[in-house]
């Protein structure tokens, strides 16, 4: 384990180096509907970057209120909704009786979000008779008469709805045969069964595609459609994929059961951000040099080695969040600091101990390692506690409270590597310098001292004497 020890904190130092400060650096992404790859990147919350704020209430439908369960659903449906546009760590909670509060850090574009989780995503198939709207081989311009892409349909009593958007079992963005982007759906078995009879009997006529009573898409059918499998177009312009992304976002996962409306909306500037991420670092980065200060004042060698140890524990911990990654908040930046302080507690508990062995007239090297070895109950009993404790809070907290839970079950576990290894293994190549191996060192008194007698009893350095 001695040998192992050296190499595996080398590894896992470049490694984290890599991670922290590498530029562009891609990993394999596993969630969100991008797949593929992501850049390494440093994700923080709305209150340190800034984005959008937006509290929703859900409204009766004939007279019926939400309840519990359906603020459930909606809240459910938003967040795999934004989710599925990559925005990082939305925060997205019920207050009250028929209230959503989304929370969407680093967005920009207030009124894109706001309109696909606005949405209530009811999707219709309506076909178009051809005694009003016209037919391929009789239009003029292509479409049908007085129905315009993304304008509302006209309001004709003709026009039924053949099925719904929950005959839609799949969705996908794709492209046609000339290389423009659609929406590639799939139909249930009645749906298919319905529409390969309506597109066998109605070819060259139109059919529109409505979604929240505007017009997606009225194409005309070019040949019967017998398998269920179909194409939405919408469009050609600068914004048809983002229309795509958002069309194919809302048929995979499903309407509102009620509609919402929005009740305050609050944009959060990037600078205040920078303005509250500025205060916390700076606050941090008193504490921790104040800690730092501490440990080398009084523990002398012990405390510089655990110093260089704590920056050690930083940089690993930095890359962890950049590389799961977590959401960086004022909440989570008082979760690091108070982790920090947790690995300090155990360097602590480690100088104490060795102290106390060098006093029993012990070796400075078997000091150290009985210093590790009788502290270690300690340190594993408390830190276990604050594990404990946090993944309560991580269970049942709210979204702020997972954050700083998230940071502090992280900072825990990370901190009792750098204290048990990387603080270990530094000594033991400490001790064994003969220019370290002084009582000043190490904050004893020379009576007290051995270390230049390092592995060899006390007794028997007094019987030299």
């Amino acid at each position: 384990m001695r040998r192992v020890g050296p190499y595996l904190i080398l590894i896992i130092g470049i490694a984290a180096l890599v991670l922290d400060f590498w530029p562009g650096l891609r990993v394999p992404s596993f969630s969100g509907s991008t797949g593929g790859t992501r850049v390494i990147e440093t994700k923080l919350g709305l209150d340190l970057e800034g984005g959008v704020r937006v509290e929703y209430q859900a409204l009766p439908v004939h007279g019926v209120a939400p309840d519990a369960n359906s603020m459930n659903t909606i809240k459910d449906i938003i967040e795999r909704r934004v989710n599925s546009i990559g925005v990082a760590e939305p925060e997205i909670v019920t207050q009250g009786s028929d209230r959503v509060v989304v929370e969407l850090p680093g967005v920009t574009d207030e009124n894109a979000i706001t309109k696909l989780v606005g949405s209530t995503g009811l999707l219709e198939f309506i076909p178009l008779p051809a005694a009003t709207y016209g037919t391929a081989s009789t239009s003029a311009t292509g479409g049908p008469t007085g129905v315009t892409q993304n304008q509302p349909l006209p309001n004709d009593p003709s026009l039924v709805p053949m099925f719904g958007g929950t005959a839609v079992t799949s969705a996908s963005a794709s492209t046609d045969q000339n290389g423009a982007p659609v929406v590639a759906f799939s139909l249930s078995s009645d749906a298919a069964s319905k529409f390969a009879t309506y597109t066998t009997n109605n070819v060259g006529n139109f059919f529109a595609i409505v979604l929240d009573g505007i017009v997606i898409s009225a194409p005309s059918i070019q040949s019967a459609i017998p398998g269920g499998h179909g194409q939405i177009t919408v469009g050609t312009g600068t914004d048809a994929q983002a229309q795509v992304n958002n069309l194919v976002t809302v048929l995979k996962y499903g309407s509102l059961p009620f509609p919402i409306q929005i009740v305050q909306g609050t944009t959060i500037s990037a600078t205040l951000g920078a303005a509250f991420l500025s205060q916390s670092l700076l606050g941090g980065g008193i504490g921790i040099g104040l800690v730092f200060l501490f440990m080398l004042v009084y523990y002398r060698l012990p405390g510089l080695l655990a110093d260089a140890a704590l920056i050690y524990y930083a940089l690993v911990i930095y890359a962890l969040f950049r590389l799961i990654p977590v959401t960086l908040t004022l909440a989570g930046i008082a979760g690091f600091v108070l982790s920090i302080g947790m690995a300090v507690d155990a360097n602590i508990l480690i100088f104490e101990r060795t102290k106390e062995e060098l006093r029993s007239g012990k070796s400075l090297v078997s000091a150290i390692e009985a210093g590790f070895s009788r502290a270690w109950n300690s340190i594993l009993d408390s830190n276990v506690s604050s594990l404990i404790t946090a993944s309560i809070l991580y269970g049942f907290g709210s979204p702020t409270i997972k954050g700083f839970a998230l940071v502090l079950i992280i900072g825990i576990l990370v901190s009792m590597f750098t204290a048990i290894v990387v603080t270990r293994t530094i000594l033991r190549w400490a001790v064994r310098v003969p220019s370290f191996q002084r009582a000043a060192l190490f904050g004893v008194r020379d009576d007290e001292f051995l270390g230049r007698f390092a592995g060899r009893p006390r007794r028997e350095a007094r019987a030299r004497v």
